[in-house]
């Protein structure tokens, strides 16, 4: 592969917008395993919240994608491939980055979890204010010298 050509597949990787219309990949090897890539992110995708048991395994994938697709740009960068390589390696990193996109926009955290969290963050303030309301000390507070 010539020089300019190879500056021309890197500059399509970087691109803004490289993955609109770009399909996720059927099939993928990722860190030397073989992974169905499209069939794992839509059923990540179809569900509302992750627990958190599936949350690990969606952060592990979205580690590997990220160290899959750094290798193969390297191999992009660096190494003595062909023009159609080259193409190739193109097109499977879009697709990556396709269902990175995908992955990341899922919801952070389990709602039912965060709604449980915020409602003892409340009772934890509505106490707080009671004691404080009834003149009870709080022994986290200092006091002052009036």
């Amino acid at each position: 592969m010539k020089e300019f050509e190879r500056k021309q597949l890197l500059a399509t990787v970087d691109r803004e917008g490289a993955t609109v219309g770009a399909d996720i990949p059927d099939r993928i090897a990722v860190q030397g395993e073989e992974i169905d890539l499209r069939e794992f992110v839509f059923e990540i995708k179809r569900r509302e919240t992750i627990p958190a048991g599936e949350r690990e395994r969606v952060d592990r994938a979205k580690k590997n994608l990220r160290r899959e697709r750094l290798q193969r740009k390297q191999r992009l960068e660096d190494d003595e491939i062909s023009y159609e390589e080259g193409e190739r390696l193109v097109e499977s990193i879009i697709g990556i980055d396709r269902a990175l996109n995908a992955l990341e926009s899922l919801s952070p955290t389990d709602l039912e979890q965060e709604e449980e969290t915020k409602e003892m963050a409340d009772r934890k303030r509505w106490m707080n204010f009671l004691k404080q309301a009834l003149g009870q000390k709080d022994p986290n507070m200092r006091r002052s010298n009036l």
